[in-house]
């Protein structure tokens, strides 16, 4: 399976060391130059990812055109857009988004959307991971990665971690 990923779910993934989840889980990822860029300008200013690095196995590229439901949507970054544009533009169904409005904007034009939480199940259910409440509880401690308690409940309970 292909992939398309904003800039959330991968300076995650770097921040807990487990960006090497999307090619063990993903044939292939995607993403565009304004992910990149995003991510090394969060990389070089914001202390929670100071020195991280952009995964080299993430190919960029970036869609010829933007359709007008995107560009005009002020509640998407640059990133999102790209993205989302890049995933339509190459018939790549499945797209990784964390941000609701990038979420709700891939699903309107019919794709599939996972985020951060979907991979750490993902890498869970397929051993990759040992366990995911320690990966939580870190990430809403360091890298401020805010979840509803409910839905921290949902994805320990799907990942087979409460009773």
């Amino acid at each position: 399976m292909i992939v398309v990923t904003d800039t959330s779910v991968v300076l995650n993934l770097c921040w807990l060391r487990l960006e090497s989840l999307l090619p063990a889980i993903y044939e292939d990822v995607l993403s565009p130059h304004q992910v990149r860029l995003e991510f090394e300008r969060k990389a070089a200013t914001d202390p929670r990812f100071i020195g991280l690095r952009f995964p080299s196995f993430i190919t960029v590229a970036d869609p010829t055109s933007i359709p007008t439901t995107l560009a005009n949507n002020a509640d998407l970054d640059a990133g999102e857009i790209a993205a989302i544009a890049l995933a339509v533009e190459r018939g790549i169904a499945d797209v990784l988004i964390d941000e609701s409005y990038g979420r709700a904007a891939a699903l309107a034009l019919g794709l599939h959307v996972s985020g951060l939480l979907g991979v750490l199940i993902e890498g869970r259910q397929r051993q990759l991971v040992p366990a995911l409440r320690p990966l939580l509880d870190s990430l809403a401690a360091g890298a401020r990665f805010w979840m509803h308690p409910r839905l921290c409940e949902q994805v320990l309970r799907i990942a087979g971690e409460t009773p």
